[in-house]
């Protein structure tokens, strides 16, 4: 399965990003074989509207089963949700932990958003 994380960083070290919309960058990691790759995200970092539904769509186009994150807007939910793509919310914490967790089933599903939109 493939799943994108919102990170600070570049590697699955890094902390993962608490913004959806706005994260610095997307990993996209393959929960089988652990390869990941890194995804700039700084087009949307200073989007004054829709960064949400840019990053939905950046993901839609990863071709990813599901997304890890601290929080969804509204739109950036209906965003995946039309995409398929199934969102989870964690914690601070780094990315390879979020997917560790993910791997287990310690993270749930959400089925709308936890924050309002243009949350920063």
């Amino acid at each position: 399965m493939k799943v994108a994380v919102t990170s600070q960083g570049q590697e699955l070290s890094s902390e993962i990003d608490p913004r959806f919309g706005r994260a610095r960058w997307l990993i996209v990691a393959d929960t089988e074989t652990g390869k990941f790759q890194a995804h700039d995200n700084t087009l949307n970092l200073n989007t004054v509207q829709g960064a949400g539904i840019q990053t939905g769509q950046n993901i839609s186009n990863l071709d990813v089963d599901a997304v890890i994150t601290g929080n969804v807007g509204p739109n950036a939910f209906r965003t995946l949700s039309a995409a398929k793509v199934k969102v989870f919310l964690a914690d601070e914490q780094t990315v390879q932990q979020a997917i560790d967790s993910f791997k287990s089933g310690k993270l749930e599903e959400v089925g709308q958003a936890n924050v309002e939109g243009h949350w920063i």
